[in-house]
C-alpha cells in the first residue's frame, strides 16, 4: 500500500534509518578491509605496492560492474530482497579470503566479494527515497553514508589492529564477523517496502547519459573517490616508513578520524535541505583541498588533522552527491535505481582506476606526488560542482513542498 514515506520520529523511520547505518557499516569495512594491510601483504606475497592495491582496487571493480546488474534488477526483484543477499554473501565470502593460500586465490576472491556487495549501494538511497518522506531525503542519506564512513573505519582499525597480534588472517576473519553482525542487525532491523512497485529491468536511457546534472555528478563521485582512496592506500606505506616507522595496527589507528566523515555527511545532509545541493558542494570540495595540503609536512599530528579535514570534505561532497542523484533521476523521468547504480559505477571506477594510481606516485615521488595525484582529482570535483550551480533545476510532475529534498523557501516548489 502506497504511503507518503516514514517522517522524522516515527519508528519506522528510525528502523529504517539504523538499518541502512548497519548496512553501510558491514559493507564498507568489508570493501576496505585489505586496506590498512597493503605493506604486510606486499611483504607476505613478495608484490610491490602497486600490486598490493590490486586486493583494493578488484573488489571495487567488481563491485562496480555488478551495480550495473543490481541497480535495474531491484527494479523487478525489490530493494530489501537484494540487501539482505549481498550482507550474507559478502560476509561469508570475507571469511573464506582469511584462508586464501596464494596471493591469486585472495584476488580472485576479493573480486567475488566486491560483487557480493554490490547489491546494498545498488539501492541504498533509491530504498531512502521510496520509504522516507521526502523532508527527510537528504538527512537520511547523509545519516545512511556516515554509516559507510564509520565502516571504512573500522573495517580498516579491526584488521590492521588484530593483525598486529594474530596476523593478516586473523584481521580478516575478525572483520568477516563484524559483517556478518551487521546482516543480523538488518535482517531484524530493515523495514519491508511499502512505496516500491515492481517494473521489468530496463536497459538503461539515454537520458541517464545526457542529463548534465547527472553527467557531473558521476564525474564528482569518480574523481572525489579516486582522491580519496589514493590518500589512505599511500597512508599506510607513508606512516610504515621512515621517519614515522609504524606497526600496522599504530599506522591504521590515523583512521579513526572516520568519524569525521560520518559527522559531515549528516550535517552536508541537514545543510543540504536547508540551503541547497548546489551551495553545499563546493564547499565540500574547498574543504577537501585544504585537508591534503595539511598532509604535505612530516609531523604526525599534523598529517593526523590533515586527515580529519580531508575525510569531512570528501563525506560532505559524496554524501550530497550520492543522495541528489535518485532525487534528480526521479525529476527527469528516470529509474531511481538505475541512476544510483550508474552514480556508484563512476564512484567505484574512480576508486579502482585513479586510487590504484597511489602505488606508482609514492614509488616515483612519495607523499608530494600522492597529494598532487588527488589535488588534480579533487580540482575536478570542485570545477564540475561549481558548474552545477547554472545548470538548469527539475521540478518532478505533480509533486510540490521538497519532494526533490532540496531545501528552498516555504511556498515555492521543491528543484532537483
Amino acid at each position: 500500500m502506497s504511503s507518503i514515506g516514514y517522517r522524522a520520529g516515527e519508528a519506522g523511520y528510525r528502523r529504517v534509518c539504523l538499518a541502512l547505518f548497519a548496512a553501510g557499516v558491514a559493507t564498507f569495512a568489508l570493501l576496505y578491509s585489505t586496506q590498512a594491510l597493503l605493506p604486510e601483504l606486499a611483504v607476505t606475497f613478495g608484490v610491490t605496492p602497486a600490486q598490493s592495491a590490486w586486493s583494493l582496487s578488484l573488489a571495487t571493480i567488481g563491485l562496480g560492474v555488478a551495480l550495473l546488474i543490481t541497480g535495474p534488477l531491484s527494479e523487478k526483484i525489490g530493494r530489501t530482497k537484494l540487501i539482505h543477499l549481498s550482507l550474507t554473501l559478502s560476509g561469508v565470502v570475507a571469511l573464506a579470503c582469511a584462508f586464501a593460500p596464494t596471493w591469486e586465490s585472495l584476488l580472485a576472491l576479493r573480486l567475488l566479494q566486491g560483487i557480493a556487495l554490490a547489491g546494498l549501494p545498488a539501492v541504498a538511497t533509491a530504498y531512502l527515497r521510496e520509504e522516507l518522506h521526502a523532508d527527510t531525503h537528504a538527512r537520511a542519506a547523509g545519516l545512511y553514508i556516515g554509516g559507510t564512513a564509520l565502516g571504512g573505519m573500522s573495517g580498516r582499525l579491526v584488521t590492521g589492529g588484530v593483525a598486529d597480534f594474530l596476523g593478516w588472517r586473523w584481521g580478516l576473519a575478525a572483520v568477516a564477523l563484524v559483517g556478518l553482525a551487521c546482516a543480523g542487525a538488518v535482517a531484524v532491523l530493515l523495514p519491508a517496502s511499502r512505496n516500491f512497485a515492481p517494473r521489468e529491468s530496463r536497459a538503461v536511457t539515454k537520458r541517464a547519459f545526457t542529463d548534465p546534472a547527472l553527467l557531473s555528478l558521476y564525474a564528482i563521485g569518480a574523481c572525489s573517490m579516486g582522491a580519496f582512496v589514493a590518500v589512505y592506500n599511500a597512508m599506510s606505506f607513508r606512516l610504515t616508513s621512515a621517519p614515522f616507522l609504524l606497526g600496522a595496527g599504530a599506522a591504521g589507528a590515523v583512521f579513526l578520524v572516520y568519524p569525521v566523515g560520518s559527522l559531515s555527511s549528516t550535517l552536508a545532509g541537514r545543510l543540504a535541505d536547508r540551503f541547497g545541493r548546489r551551495a553545499v558542494m563546493p564547499f565540500g570540495c574547498l574543504v577537501t583541498v585544504a585537508g591534503l595540503l595539511l598532509t604535505l609536512p612530516d609531523r604526525l599530528p599534523i598529517i593526523v588533522v590533515g586527515l580529519a579535514v580531508m575525510t569531512a570534505g570528501f563525506f560532505c561532497v559524496h554524501g550530497v552527491a550520492s543522495g541528489w542523484v535518485p532525487v534528480r533521476a526521479h525529476a527527469a523521468g528516470l529509474p531511481a535505481g538505475q541512476a544510483a547504480s550508474l552514480y556508484l559505477f563512476c564512484y567505484y571506477a574512480g576508486s579502482s582506476v585513479f586510487g590504484s594510481l597511489s602505488g606508482t606516485a609514492w614509488t616515483l615521488g612519495a607523499w608530494p606526488a600522492v597529494v598532487t595525484l588527488s589535488l588534480a582529482f579533487v580540482l575536478v570535483s570542485g570545477v564540475l560542482a561549481v558548474g552545477l550551480r547554472r545548470v538548469p533545476a527539475l521540478i518532478p510532475d505533480g509533486l510540490r513542498a521538497r519532494e526533490a529534498a532540496a531545501a528552498v523557501p516555504a511556498g515555492r516548489p521543491a528543484r532537483a
